[in-house]
């Protein structure tokens, strides 16, 4: 159900027009690689949600992922988080004051600089040199478009051991069709950006490569709760979650990733 007319949908893209970080339809996907190859910690951007009219996503960038959260225009009001904002100025003004976001995997985010729609770019381009057919016979058929799915997460788990069967925390990170776990998330100033993160530089303990993974799904076979597990043909890898809610999350994107790889092959 929409909260607002056609007109009123109308009112609000003007209104939303003026400021200079709405983005309007850029995809998920596009947001993600925008802020991840040219922004930095705390970027954010405003775009049009796939929800529907009155939907919108706030998408910011938390060192190596990109979390998204929803904006909601109701009765003439802007609704984020846990406030309401009455008009478009009251809304921007918040975010001028670096507010700071708690997302359910615990990580903190300041929203530090808005990511702006237009960024000046060189009118410079390469002249061809060389252009030659390098096969024959192709067709429009053999035109596959093809891109690693760029969906992130990251977050604190608890993972079992192979050998002794304990169990450790580590923080993973999930980006492209890779799932990587490290020994902690280490804290570092962001504010100084000549100060680099520990787990920035750190190698990662594992990398799991999602693409040789057949299964995630809830596991009951642990004596735990919010258990899941991802199925490798050398070794079947169990994961707890500290919710039901974040495991919830983690199994859907991370089957939302093999559903990705399977329509590749």
């Amino acid at each position: 159900m929409s909260f607002y007319s056609d007109a009123s949908t109308e009112d609000t893209r003007d209104e939303l027009d003026t400021l200079g970080w709405y983005h309007y339809d850029l995809s998920r996907h596009a947001a993600e690689a925008l802020l991840l190859s040219n922004g930095s910690d705390g970027s954010y951007l405003l775009r049009n949600s796939n929800e529907g009219p009155g939907c919108f996503a706030l998408s910011v960038r938390a060192k190596d992922s990109v979390k998204h959260f929803h904006v909601m225009r109701k009765d003439g009001c802007y609704v984020f988080g846990f406030n309401e904002y009455a008009t478009l100025q009251d809304f921007v003004n918040h975010f001028a004051n670096q507010p700071l976001l708690g997302s359910d995997t615990g990580t903190l985010i300041v929203l530090k600089c808005p990511y702006p729609r237009h960024v000046e770019e060189p009118s410079i381009y390469e002249s061809v040199r060389v252009h030659t057919a390098i096969q024959t016979g192709r067709t429009e058929n053999d035109l596959v478009p093809n891109a690693p799915s760029l969906g992130t997460k990251e977050g604190y788990l608890v993972k079992q051991g192979a050998f002794v069967k304990n169990w450790k925390q580590r923080w993973f990170t999930l980006s492209r069709y890779e799932l990587k776990y490290f020994k902690d998330k280490t804290s570092h100033d962001t504010s100084n950006d000549a100060v680099v993160s520990l787990l920035q530089c750190e190698e990662p303990i594992r990398i799991l490569d999602l693409r040789a993974c057949s299964a995630v799904q809830f596991d009951y076979s642990q004596d735990r709760v919010n258990c899941f597990c991802l199925v490798f043909p050398d070794r079947t890898f169990y994961l707890c979650a500290k919710t039901g809610v974040e495991a919830d999350e983690w199994i859907k994107m991370l089957r939302w990733k093999l559903s990705q790889i399977k329509k590749g092959q």
